[in-house]
């Protein structure tokens, strides 16, 4: 009975875990769109950010204009959702781009457009979100780096550096905000099941799958609970974090094998 009444006890502390306003840049598709439909599976309410709006938006998610690139853009999308919502104290940084090519043919302006969109989008969407938090004195932060960010690859090196460097914005932030309450972690994605992939051969898309060592892609849900998790009550204790949602591929290797 004492055994029974301790899980009850743990039941009733999930289902009245606290409905929070959340956003996600890069929200209307693929990962984002996973990791905000997953948080509006919590009970959150859920604001996503894209520089287009979607045609169809779940009616359980609140569309706003964001541009990652444009600090006036991010601040109007953070000011619109304080107005509607509320200060939103679960923010997932996933919007990025990518321009990939050999190095050789890669343009200055080809390198600095993919770090300004993943660096510094993320570092003007955490600038912005963390002040309300600091009030609350909770929050929950993720950056979504890559396996790249690790491993390299070649014809990615612009991609490549921008989400190693979220490492080290993402741990920078945890060890100022950890006092506040605010943990700040990063999740690392493997090749996963997105248009971008789909976008690829089917040739490219066996020899990535064989590359990892569970021996496949992996889903845009499998992102999304990584996230769910450690922007719950629960994760309270991890912070600095790197999450790998790979399948083992950055244990080394990487997709020449």
């Amino acid at each position: 009975m004492e055994r029974n009444q301790r899980v009850s006890d743990h039941d009733d502390e999930q289902t009245t875990a606290p409905q929070r306003v959340a956003f996600v840049t890069g929200g209307s598709r693929g990962i984002g769109l996973a990791i905000a439909t997953s948080l509006a599976d919590q009970g959150h309410q859920v604001a996503i950010g894209s520089r287009s709006k979607p045609v169809d938006v779940d009616e359980r998610l609140t569309w706003v204009e964001c541009d990652i690139t444009s600090s006036d853009s991010v601040n109007a999308a953070f000011d619109e959702i304080e107005t509607t919502l509320g200060p939103p104290t679960i923010v997932v940084a996933n919007a990025g781009i990518t321009k990939d090519m050999l190095v050789l043919r890669m343009k200055e302006d080809d390198f600095a457009s993919v770090v300004n969109a993943n660096l510094t989008g993320a570092f003007r969407v955490t600038k912005r979100a963390v002040k309300p938090m600091m009030k609350a004195r909770w929050g929950r932060i993720v950056l979504l780096s890559s396996v790249v960010g690790t491993l390299g690859q070649a014809g990615q090196a612009n991609y490549a550096a921008s989400k190693s460097g979220l490492v080290g914005l993402g741990r920078s932030l945890a060890r100022e905000f950890a006092s506040r309450g605010i943990t700040v972690n990063l999740v690392a994605p493997g090749p996963i099941q997105t248009d971008m992939l789909a976008a690829l051969s089917d040739d490219t898309i066996e020899a990535m799958a064989g590359a990892v060592p569970v021996g496949r892609i992996g889903t845009t849900d499998e992102v999304a609970a990584a996230v769910t998790f450690l922007t719950s009550e629960a994760a309270g204790y991890i912070t600095g974090a790197s999450l790998a949602v790979d399948g083992g591929l950055g244990m080394g290797g990487g997709f020449g094998g």
